[in-house]
């Protein structure tokens, strides 16, 4: 898997994390445990893609 399809999926289910988040908030049977287990799942993606988009891009072989 290349580099940007990896990030391109880490988007992806940071950005699936965060309806789950939105519906748990608006759900009457919602639970702060959830809520904060979901939201450190998201910080933790988050932190992921930020590390792999700062690393240093290997040079290209010409």
């Amino acid at each position: 898997m290349s580099l940007q399809s990896h990030l391109v999926e880490l988007e992806k289910r940071h950005q699936a994390i965060e309806k789950e988040i939105e519906t748990e908030l608006h759900s009457p049977s919602s639970s702060d445990l959830r809520i904060v287990e979901l939201k450190r799942k998201k910080l933790l993606l988050k932190d992921e893609i930020q590390k792999l988009q700062a690393a240093p891009k290997p040079e290209r072989l010409h």
